[in-house]
Order: C-alpha cells, then sequence, then structure tokens
C-alpha cells in the first residue's frame, strides 16, 4: 500500500527526475540537492523503477526519466489536482479484496473526509445488491470518504449526482458521450462502461459518512468479463474505454471525475438539486424508454417518465404511476 503522505525521500526522487526530465542527474547531484546519502537514492530510484516508471541509467552520466508510470499512485493523482477536499488523502494498493470495504472502515473517522482508495485489481469487488464486480487489472476501482452536510432526505439523490459526475469527467477526456441508465450505470452504445456504488452511515436524522464505490472499464478485457458474467440476470453487455483508441491515461480520468464530483458535490451541499435532475435527465437512455423493474415487493412495466428530487424513478403504466427508489431495471424494446 502507497499513501500520498508517505515516501517522501522516493517523492523527492521522483519529483526531481520530472522536472528534468530532458538531462541525465548524478546520484551526487541528486544527492547534494535532496540532502540524502547516495546508497538512499539508489535505493528509491529502484523502487521508482519497480512502480512502472522508466529511468535510464547511464555511467557517468546519471539518471534520466524517459516515462512515467501507468499506476494510479497516489502522488501521481494529488500533483496539481484542483480540488478542496476530494482526493487530498490518497490510498493506493496494487491488489486488495475491495476498496469499499477498506473505505468503510475508515468512513468513521473525520480526518479521511475526501480521502480516496484505489486499487489496480479487487479480488472480490462489491456491486449493488451484494453482487461481485469483476475487477481484474486495467479497470479503475475506485471508493471515496464523504461526510457530508447535506439533509438525509438528499442522500438518496447521491449516486445520481455521482454518475452524472463521471459522466461528465468522461464526456471532457474523452470527447464522448455515455448515457445514464439509472439508478448507478454509465453506458457507452447499449453497453456498460462503469458503475457506482453507495454505501451510507446513517443515525437518527443525520449523515455519518457515504462511501462512494465506482468501477471504469477502463483497459479491461472485455471477452473475459462477459464469459463471467453472460448468465448473470439482467447483463445486457460489458465494454470498455479503451476500445475507442483515445490516447488517454488513466491518471487524466481520475483527476477529471475527482474534480467533477467536489463540483457536483457542492451543487448537493448548496440543494441546487433541480440542476443535477435536468443535467442527468439530459443524458438519460432511461428516460422516456418502456422499461421492467423488479423491486423487492413486485415487477412494474411502464413508461420511465422522470426522475423525482430524491432519486426515484417515476414509471406510468397507464392506469397509475409508480415511485421506485431501488431497482434492477431492464430497457424492454417496445
Amino acid at each position: 500500500m502507497y499513501s500520498s503522505f508517505d515516501n517522501p525521500g522516493l517523492v523527492k526522487v521522483l519529483t526531481f527526475l520530472q522536472t528534468h526530465n530532458t538531462e541525465y542527474l548524478s546520484g551526487q547531484d541528486l544527492s547534494d540537492v535532496l540532502r540524502i546519502s547516495r546508497v538512499a537514492v539508489w535505493k528509491h530510484i529502484k523502487k521508482i523503477q519497480e512502480l512502472g516508471y522508466v529511468v535510464e541509467s547511464k555511467q557517468k552520466l546519471g539518471y534520466k526519466l524517459l516515462a512515467n508510470s501507468e499506476l494510479l499512485l497516489p502522488w501521481e493523482i494529488t500533483s496539481n489536482l484542483k480540488t478542496k477536499i476530494i482526493g487530498k488523502q490518497v490510498y493506493y494498493f496494487d491488489s486488495i479484496e475491495s476498496t469499499q470495504s477498506q473505505a468503510l472502515k475508515m468512513a468513521s473517522d473525520p480526518a479521511n473526509n475526501g480521502a480516496v482508495i484505489i486499487a489496480s485489481k479487487q479480488t472480490s469487488g462489491k456491486g449493488r445488491s451484494g453482487r461481485k464486480w469483476i475487477s481484474p487489472k486495467g479497470g479503475i476501482w475506485i471508493s471515496i470518504i464523504l461526510q457530508p452536510k447535506f439533509d438525509i432526505s438528499i442522500a438518496t439523490l447521491f449516486p445520481i449526482a455521482s454518475a452524472l459526475a463521471l459522466a461528465v469527467a468522461i464526456e471532457k477526456t474523452f470527447s464522448i458521450t455515455p448515457e445514464l441508465k439509472w439508478p448507478n450505470d454509465l453506458t457507452i452504445n447499449g453497453k456498460k462502461i462503469a458503475g457506482i456504488l453507495v454505501d451510507a452511515s446513517l443515525e437518527s436524522n443525520k449523515i455519518e459518512s457515504l462511501v462512494l464505490g465506482v468501477g471504469i472499464n477502463f483497459n479491461v478485457n472485455v471477452k473475459e468479463i462477459k464469459k463471467m458474467l453472460k448468465e448473470t440476470p439482467n447483463f445486457y453487455g460489458v465494454t470498455s474505454l479503451s476500445e475507442h483508441k483515445i490516447d488517454i491515461k488513466p491518471i487524466q480520468l481520475v483527476q477529471a471525475f475527482l474534480v467533477e464530483l467536489e463540483r457536483i458535490y457542492k451543487t448537493l451541499n448548496t440543494k441546487q438539486i433541480k440542476k443535477i435532475i435536468s443535467e442527468w435527465s439530459k443524458r438519460s437512455s432511461t428516460i422516456g424508454k418502456n422499461v421492467e423493474l423488479n423491486t423487492v415487493n413486485e415487477r412494474i412495466k411502464g413508461k420511465a417518465i422522470k426522475i423525482d428530487d430524491d432519486g426515484a424513478l417515476v414509471v406510468s403504466d397507464n392506469n397509475k404511476t409508480h415511485r421506485v427508489i431501488a431497482g434492477d431495471i431492464v430497457h424492454l424494446s417496445k
């Protein structure tokens, strides 16, 4: 595990290499400037290389950084991140059972407000309603801890708002427009590109914490995921952002998402609910469609009309109108 406040020596060496990447830097120069021993410089260089950075070493010349790591390392995420709360603390795991489980353990501590937990892969990723989320290397698996000020009545709108933030981030980085499928999926050409999960801790009429889980199929093996999920009820296909052949690094999307999430989070805190609902509805693949909904108590067929202020889907079956807060949805062809 790496965090944004550990490994200061390594980060100092790396930062110096990054800011002087047009030249070779000798071990002695690094030692003198950073005021650490030559041995410490060598150890940090070795670790930097192990983390996927390409550092060329030439006798009598020194070290030169040729390429940055593809890993979503904490210091890369926090570097020039334009947020005030979200992403100021980042924890990276090469492999973890679930970023969501880890975040839930940390969520009660006020010091962790805005903390981001990210993993290269999850061995027991969590989806909505207790389902397993397939989380191989190549995806972006992330959980974010928030301790909001807004009223408990707005908490049910938070998944909708978070999905909107991710859609806007994808639009800005990839120049493609994902659609939002109620309640918490993002799709491209009708196939799932990302999903949202929110775990809330409530006490009386107060939100203690919200833990947002986000899974993004960034550069995953779509065929392998299809094999594992094709027999799953309501499976409607999966796609990967890498299929769009745009040279965008994962770090660019993560930073864009954290910025958009904080923007929309502020909007919720100031109770500008109508704005979020309007933005979400413009991108929705569900509104206006004939749908079938399976809830805990019933099965509903009808036309999706709108979402309410609390994120509930309003469905009309001609005879009456239904409000559905949570459920599995299928878009019907007719």
